[in-house]
């Protein structure tokens, strides 16, 4: 799997490129996390947004389809004791309905053919009152010379982005799925990223 080869060097190329951005997306998610909170954490990837969430919750199942990614994360938290890693398909997961107060999914929605099945499963296990997180990099406004170049790169090693979402379409996407209490906060990057806060 694709996943499973770059997860090694993957904080490396995207700290290189996009380190600041992905700084300030940790911040603006760990925010939202409070100690009482169970999380889901969905494509936890290398574990970015994980380090910064189980400090400050009461307990986190972190999952990823790559268990590559999945072996980076447990390296990057190895300190952790509230917190256990799972192989998931995000559209597919097998955790009981109304189950974990805040549901995270960073980065993975421009990744799927069908993100609206991803969303509806991220609803289904998110508590009523609770709240789902979904960071997704979308297409910047304008496009540097080094957002490009990345971009070229990105598909090349074999990345397929699915979805180009842009900010104004990513808000338009959720408003189609009936969603009416989101607040949205945009980082700059290479790429950018769009934060959406869901109020279920």
């Amino acid at each position: 799997m694709f996943w499973d080869i770059v997860a090694k060097i993957y904080d490396t190329a995207t700290n290189l490129v996009n380190g600041k951005a992905n700084r300030k997306i940790s911040q603006l998610v760990a925010e939202h996390i409070a100690t009482t909170d169970s999380v889901l954490e969905c494509a936890c990837g290398t574990g970015l947004l994980t380090q910064q969430i189980y400090p400050l919750c009461k307990d986190i199942v972190a999952t990823d389809f790559s268990l590559g990614m999945l072996r980076q994360t447990k390296k990057k938290c190895f300190k952790a004791t509230n917190l256990k890693l799972e192989k998931a398909d995000i559209t597919q997961l097998s955790y009981a309905t109304h189950a974990f107060d805040k549901v995270v999914a960073g980065n993975v929605l421009h990744l799927l053919s069908t993100p609206e099945k991803a969303m509806a499963e991220l609803q289904r296990v998110c508590k009523p009152g609770g709240e789902i997180i979904v960071p997704t990099y979308i297409k910047p406004e304008s496009k540097s010379w080094l957002s490009q170049c990345w971009t070229t790169i990105l598909r090349m090693i074999g990345v397929k982005f699915k979805q180009r979402f842009t900010y104004s379409s990513y808000q338009a996407f959720f408003q189609t799925l009936g969603y009416s209490e989101v607040q949205y906060r945009l980082v700059k990057g290479r790429p950018p990223c769009a934060i959406a806060f869901i109020h279920v």
